[in-house]
């Protein structure tokens, strides 16, 4: 496995796909080969989202940060083959320079949210260089009869995104964007009318009741396909295929313009592994016109 690689995770969450020379394919290559405990991974994510500032901040700052104790960023260091946090940071100085847009520190709050999302899209870009995955993905979408879409609290509306252009053309969709004491029956009722994938979107708060359910549909025998906002997130050890976009944390909620895009770029990939999936749309198309569903 390429030690640069950066990208996709499998069920052992490491990085396979791409290589990269962004600030966080850089620190996603440093983690690579680490068998990192969950407090460790939390660090590691937390360090990718926020991968371009890493390397200015103090030990107490990324405790802070990954919500962990300062002792933790220490050991973590140590993990990583540091002899502390201080040479972590000086080496993180090194290979992730600084990097500043002109006029970037006269933009206001909503403009570096901005400036923040055209960071995430363009590592997307960097990341879908290498188009197999996704295309794996859409294989293993299209193929799925039903197609299961998992998504719950701020995932909700990327699942139900997905959803509803799925469903067009695809024969069998089944959107699961609300939680409780059903979800793992409706698992089983997909399982037993012949699923064979799951497609979960997965952002920031992550709920537990998503990593149950992602276990129990790997238990049930389904592939899970998942859409998170980091390699490092906590669905990654119950994913099969993770394709990470990151979210914006600049604002007072999460911002999710590439997992968005990430979806779409699923669809398309989807599509081209329906055959039937032009004959579907255009006949929608003829059926809306029909009905006057549409304003011209």
């Amino acid at each position: 496995m390429d030690a640069n690689a950066d990208g996709i995770t499998g069920v052992d969450g490491r990085s396979i796909g791409m290589t990269t020379d962004s600030p966080a394919a850089r620190l996603q290559a440093l983690f690579e080969g680490h068998r990192l405990t969950p407090t460790q991974r939390r660090i590691a994510h937390s360090m990718v989202r926020r991968a371009a500032d890493v390397p200015f901040l103090s030990s107490v700052e990324l405790a802070e940060l990954a919500g962990v104790s300062q002792p933790s960023v220490t050991r973590f260091a140590v993990a990583l083959g540091f002899d502390g946090y201080p040479a972590l940071r000086k080496h993180l100085r090194e290979v992730t320079p600084a990097e500043q847009t002109a006029g970037s520190a006269s933009y206001n709050e909503y403009q570096q949210a901005v400036e923040a999302e055209i960071e995430n899209l363009k590592h997307l870009a960097e990341v879908l260089a290498d188009p197999r995955p996704v295309a794996r993905a859409g294989r293993l979408l299209a193929s799925s009869r039903p197609l299961i879409v998992l998504g719950l609290r701020a995932a909700a509306s990327q699942a139900y995104g997905f959803g509803y252009f799925a469903a067009k053309v695809h024969p069998d969709v089944r959107l699961l964007h609300e939680g409780g004491t059903m979800l793992h029956d409706r698992i089983d009722a997909a399982v037993h009318a012949g699923a064979t994938a799951l497609l979960c979107f997965a952002l920031p708060r992550h709920p537990r009741e998503v990593v149950d359910s992602l276990a129990y549909a790997k238990a049930a025998g389904l592939t899970v396909v998942t859409v998170a906002d980091s390699a490092f997130a906590p669905v990654a050890k119950v994913s099969d295929l993770l394709l990470p976009a990151a979210v914006g944390t600049g604002l007072a909620f999460d911002t999710a313009c590439a997992p968005m895009l990430l979806g779409r770029v699923l669809l398309e990939a989807m599509c081209d592994d329906l055959p039937d999936a032009q004959a579907r749309l255009e006949e929608f198309d003829a059926r809306a016109a029909a009905r006057g569903l549409f304003v011209e």
